[in-house]
């Protein structure tokens, strides 16, 4: 029996990496929006059994980042921008909810924002030069700013729906002038919360959303074949 379980352990966690390698090939664009493949295909280029891969497909199927097709094998997604701007405007509610309770807060300066205050305030020669780690800590930026309001169900929701926009955000960081201008916004947005100034806050951080959704809109499935991603 323990042998079975073992067995039944290694096989879901070489399914969760399988799971995890297909989700960022597609986030970093090796697999590339509309693009087919079939299981043996993904199997042959990770060295591992179809089982894992099926697994691991299916899975990314239920979350919308696949589709399978009678006899015509896997495809991932292609872009669907305006369901992304229905996620930007629901990533919008959730960021300005958070603002208004973090300005409207009278105790202490919740830990998320002593630690994005530390790594986001700091001068030009110590930013990130890599687009790829920029864009993560983009991410991460926004989900601490959340996290921080101290409604957990909340951050959970904003959480799961900045992993759906992750595809779409991350070509906004394919041109190195995103690196200043995304420190110099998150600062203005930090400094702002931190003087709760709220209407300000939220109309800077309002702004810096749809600036970077208006630049996606700008991308075309054609540039992304003529695009270096990382």
């Amino acid at each position: 029996m323990r042998n079975k379980e073992t067995l039944i352990q290694r096989s879901d966690n070489l399914s969760e990496l399988v799971y995890q390698r297909i989700k960022n090939d597609i986030f970093d664009f090796k697999l590339m929006p509309s693009e087919r493949f079939t299981e043996s295909e993904i199997a042959e280029v990770y060295k591992v059994s179809r089982t894992p891969v099926r697994q691991a497909l299916y899975r990314l199927q239920q979350e919308g980042y696949v589709d399978v097709g009678f006899r015509r094998g896997w495809q991932v997604r292609p872009l669907n921008f305006r369901y992304y701007e229905e996620l930007y405007d629901v990533r919008m509610i959730l960021e300005n909810i958070a603002i208004d309770m973090l300005c409207d807060s009278n105790g202490e300066l919740p830990i998320d924002l002593e630690i994005l205050k530390e790594k986001w305030c700091i001068q030009p020669e110590q930013y990130l030069k890599d687009l790829k780690t920029l864009a993560q800590q983009d991410e991460d930026f926004h989900c601490s700013l959340v996290r921080a309001a101290g409604n957990q169900e909340m951050a959970r929701i904003h959480r799961e729906l900045s992993e759906k926009i992750r595809i779409i955000r991350r070509l906004d960081f394919s041109k190195t002038y995103r690196i200043e201008a995304t420190y110099s916004e998150h600062q203005h947005i930090l400094e702002l919360i931190l003087n709760k100034n709220k209407d300000d806050a939220k109309y800077i951080l309002n702004s810096h959303i749809k600036k970077s959704r208006d630049e996606v809109k700008k991308i075309t499935l054609k540039m992304l074949d003529n695009t270096q991603f990382y």
